[in-house]
């Protein structure tokens, strides 16, 4: 049985993404196969579909990090026919078909039932980029902050991980200063739950080693400069999670922040994060991810739409999420 997805190729020097119908027979090995509903587009994905950085390690290949999904068929244990499932990362889009396609074969031990509250639309406008977030909030709670401890500082506040951080630590009750590069955003991130709006520009150039204690942790998506400025202005006892690299892969930064006031800094994997990690952050996602803010943060487009998604996220002019829905 036919169905369509996006397919990356390569040869003799050319990348190219184009829309082709393929077959069961097209699938790779895995117990479990899914009917997709919806994908989404990370800034993982728009490198990998602009070919920006060699994402994709092996062609052709369909391209996504992301699917949901109601399971066709399943030879593992504990998932059945008709069970709505997620799965983020692990090899999808990477070594193993992903998720911009209406159907995949994936193996039982990625996938993730989802909690009852989300629809496959939901679990996408989550996607990685909300998992991460999770995951992130987790760690800053297992460093020992709590609202009382002081502001918590989210870098790259408009892209999806950025705009779920916020709703997150609003929910949870955290005061929550918001970094962006848009101005013209902050009405969008006061109504995710912001309670102050920086400019990005503030922490994005070289800084002193350390600086004023300004927030008690941060969440950061950005890296480089940006990184080295929040740890060097994170107070004592201050956790800093980050998980991003839109500045730069480098950190010049000084140790200065770990010695002198004990700072953590807390690296986030989401892509080989154990099953029982993963499953207890979609548990706290069910039960601290406002559906209303959730709602907020989404644009929704058809397979045909992803590409130019894709272009419009590595220069930072997509907010929130974009959901895509496989089947329009």
């Amino acid at each position: 049985m036919s169905f369509k997805a996006l397919l990356a190729t390569k040869g003799d020097g050319n990348f190219s993404i184009d829309l082709a119908q393929l077959d069961d027979e097209d699938l790779m090995g895995g117990g479990v196969t899914i009917d997709v509903e919806y994908s989404t587009v990370n800034y993982k994905d728009g490198l990998a579909l602009t070919n920006r950085i060699p994402i994709i390690e092996r062609f052709p290949l369909i391209p996504g990090a992301d699917l949901a999904g109601t399971v066709r068929a399943s030879s593992h244990p504990g998932i059945q026919p008709g069970d709505k499932v997620v799965v983020n990362c692990w090899g999808l889009g990477q070594t193993h078909h992903g998720g911009f396609t209406q159907r995949n074969r994936v193996p039982g031990e990625w996938v993730i039932k989802l909690p009852e509250v989300f629809s496959t639309r939901d679990a996408m406008a989550i996607g990685t980029a909300g998992y991460t977030a999770m995951l992130a909030v987790m760690a800053l709670e297992h460093g020992g902050l709590t609202p009382q401890r002081g502001d918590i500082l989210v870098t790259g506040a408009n892209g999806g991980a950025g705009s779920i951080t916020i709703a997150l630590l609003s929910k949870l009750g955290y005061r929550v200063v918001a970094s962006t590069g848009r101005p013209q955003e902050a009405d969008y991130l006061r109504e995710l739950g912001a309670a102050e709006i920086i400019d990005r520009h503030t922490l994005s150039e070289p800084g002193k080693p350390i600086a004023r204690e300004r927030w008690a942790g941060a969440v950061d998506t950005v890296g480089s400069h940006t990184l080295a400025n929040v740890l060097a202005q994170t107070a004592y006892r201050g956790v800093v999670a980050a998980f991003g690299m839109v500045q730069g892969q480098d950190l010049p930064a000084s140790v200065l922040p770990f010695i002198l006031r004990n700072v953590t800094l807390a690296g986030i994997d989401a892509v080989n994060a154990p099953q029982a990690v993963r499953l207890e952050a979609w548990s706290r996602l069910a039960r601290d991810l406002d559906p209303a803010k959730l709602a907020s943060t989404t644009q929704l487009v058809g397979l045909a739409g992803v590409q130019g998604v894709a272009g419009r996220i590595l220069q930072g002019q997509v907010r929130g999420r974009t959901v895509v829905d496989v089947n329009a």
